[in-house]
């Protein structure tokens, strides 16, 4: 499984192959100094934080780096060895009737795709943020990956798809046999209650691009 510490370690190679520090790194790809510094790893809530795959992109351009160059130098053979294409979704798709089963799983064809390191589900699927109904922690352009067989535990940040199409990423707060309580990630929205009954599906966001 793809960890914060592989990513980050694998941009400090990037930098010294470059002869570059991590900053020196983000400087040369148009970025703020300070975006790969240590204190840019954690939320200020000590949570870890992914890089953005904008800020990646850049880097890569900037040092005429492919992906595959970038995952070749992630220490985790599981990584290195198994990547995945990955289904990239609209938002205004993910609402739309026929583009899921009844499981969350994609269906069909023709979507964009991209490739990642394996993120233990081959159904695991992109979705591209549109609009600010997400903000302030996605917001419009960004990709959060999703995965549906991923298990569910208290805290996740989760895509719900309700009954009515509505699609909204959310932090799972409780989970019971006759409730489920939602609590927004948006603060202009309030937290949300639905019955089981009212969700069509729940999954995890694995990885978000901030």
């Amino acid at each position: 499984m793809l960890k914060h510490s592989d990513i980050w370690q694998a941009i400090d190679r990037l930098a010294a192959q470059n002869g570059l520090s991590a900053s020196g790194l983000a400087r040369r790809a148009g970025l703020d100094p300070t975006t790969f510094n240590k204190s840019k790893r954690t939320t200020n809530e000590g949570k870890l934080r992914w890089p953005s795959t904008e800020s990646l992109s850049k880097v890569l351009e900037a040092t005429a780096s492919s992906f595959s160059d970038f995952v070749g130098l992630v220490d985790n053979e599981t990584v290195k060895g198994t990547m995945q294409r990955i289904p990239v979704i609209g938002y205004a798709q993910a609402g739309a009737q026929g583009f899921f089963d009844d499981a969350g799983y994609p269906v069909g064809t023709g979507w964009d795709e991209l490739q990642f390191p394996h993120v233990g589900d081959p159904q695991a699927y992109a979705l591209e943020i549109s609009g600010d109904s997400m903000e302030p922690v996605y917001r419009d352009g960004d990709i959060i990956i999703v995965s549906p067989s991923a298990s569910l535990r208290r805290g996740d940040r989760v895509v719900v798809k309700t009954t009515g199409g509505e699609v909204m990423a959310k932090q799972l707060l409780r989970s019971t046999a006759n409730r489920i309580e939602l609590q927004s990630i948006n603060p202009a929205h309030p937290l949300r209650t639905l019955s089981p009954a009212e969700i069509t599906w729940m999954a995890r966001i694995v990885w978000a691009s901030q």
